[in-house]
């Protein structure tokens, strides 16, 4: 199992960004998958996930409404559009699946919001 994020950057307040999470070694279409982020020093924070056929998404509440979660599952990829960011989302973005009761992480992304 393979994740890769990209997308991340330095952004100011009030601004947007669209992460990706390329994956690879297992059947994309059969997971729900997800994003989280970790601030150095903190535990990691799950931010959303949906699930395998998008019927389903959840949102942790300080980015409801700011953020949208999608994937394409024929191109083995999850997306997560970031809108009207804010400094306190600045961390490292990560996907990941549980595949087989293991959980599996990407190669974070760095996120940056500038105030």
């Amino acid at each position: 199992v393979q994740l890769q994020a990209s997308g991340g950057g330095l952004v100011q307040a009030g601004g947007s960004l669209r992460l990706s999470c390329a994956a690879s070694g297992f059947n994309f279409d059969d997971y729900a998958v997800g994003w989280l982020r970790q601030v150095p020093g903190k535990e990691r924070e799950g931010v959303s996930c949906i699930s395998s056929m998008s019927r389903k998404t959840y949102y942790v509440d300080s980015v409801k409404g700011r953020f949208t979660v999608s994937r394409d599952n024929a191109k083995n990829t999850l997306y997560l559009q970031m809108n009207s960011l804010k400094p306190e989302d600045t961390a490292v973005y990560y996907c990941k699946v549980n595949v087989y009761s293991r959980d599996y992480w990407g190669q974070g992304t760095l996120v940056t919001v500038s105030s």
